[in-house]
């Protein structure tokens, strides 16, 4: 079916050409959906009293939000929706430096963003929650809603391990499954599998502090609850100085799980890659034409 002459003019208009801005904004709206999923599932479970919602619905609200995010921004960006992927990627010598301050300022804009969207259409259900008395920690603490908190039990330290350690896990299991020299699974079942990945670390490591396991998704919606009048414990729960945690534990975590995988896994899938894999490790790669992509990792830039 032949496209309107009207229409094709509208596109035409509206096209943006500058590769960074389509990026930029790919990045912003999967993160956005990601979060809207996200935080959208734990909202309805915190105000339901856990009626209708609760940590497995949770998590497979974070996992759908994964896998949808990812497919909308797959195509244009790589979909990382996540700084930590994207430095890790940058750091094998997969995505050009140039680009990560553009596709970090996305990812915190689309998390801020939907954040604030889930808090607009829950705000009556949090008055009638709270009372209005917005709080972080206790029964009728809603700002968890939002950002990752530690258990009474966990430690700064701990929750630190916690988060390297599941994002060690997320990212080498993205290279894993987009590794086209692997078992790579068919072209555009790869979101829907790194979905699969964030709902069972969601299953396994959920307990400790939520697995945050990406700075944008915790410091976005943390900001929002900032400007909401959540008052100054969002950074210091219980007088611990937690904000920090899930912002660089999942940095540290995401490079230890790419270099993991690419010494035990990668480099021993082809000798001929052996020079090209070397450098990555030294962090010496350089720019090639090829992105960190989630669906393709071997996606050629526009």
């Amino acid at each position: 079916m032949a496209v309107p002459r009207w229409q094709q003019k509208l596109m035409s208009v509206l096209r943006i050409r500058n590769q960074i801005v389509r990026e930029f904004m790919a990045e912003f709206i999967g993160t956005f959906i990601l979060i809207a999923f996200g935080d959208g599932s734990v909202a309805q479970s915190v105000l339901s009293n856990s009626e209708k919602g609760g940590f497995l619905s949770i998590n497979w609200a974070w996992g759908v939000g994964v896998t949808i995010g990812v497919y909308f921004a797959s195509g244009i960006s790589g979909g990382h929706l996540n700084p930590a992927v994207t430095l890790a990627f940058a750091s094998i010598g997969r995505l050009s430096w140039k680009k990560v301050p553009f596709y970090m300022l996305a990812q915190l804009l689309g998390a801020f963003t939907a954040a604030a969207c889930v808090f607009g259409v829950y705000s009556e259900a949090i008055d009638a929650f709270d009372g209005g008395n917005r709080s972080v920690i206790g029964p009728k603490a809603t700002a968890g809603i939002f950002a990752t908190y530690p258990a009474e039990y966990l430690s700064v330290w701990g929750g630190f391990g916690d988060q390297v350690f599941a994002t060690a896990l997320l990212m080498a299991c993205i290279l894993a499954i987009t590794d086209k020299d692997n078992n790579k699974p068919p072209n555009g079942m790869e979101p829907f599998i790194v979905g699969l990945v964030v709902f069972a670390i969601g299953l396994a490591y959920g307990l400790n502090c939520g697995y945050a396991i990406n700075p944008a998704r915790d410091f976005g919606p943390r900001l929002l609850t900032a400007c909401a009048g959540y008052g100054k414990e969002i950074w210091t729960p219980r007088g611990i100085h937690w904000w920090w945690v899930p912002i660089v534990g999942p940095f540290v975590g995401a490079i230890v799980g790419a270099i993991t995988y690419l010494i035990v896994i990668e480099i021993h899938n082809t000798e001929d890659n052996e020079d090209k894999y070397t450098q990555e490790l030294v962090g010496l790669g350089k720019d090639r034409p090829v992105e960190g992509n989630i669906n393709n990792i071997a996606v050629e830039s526009p």
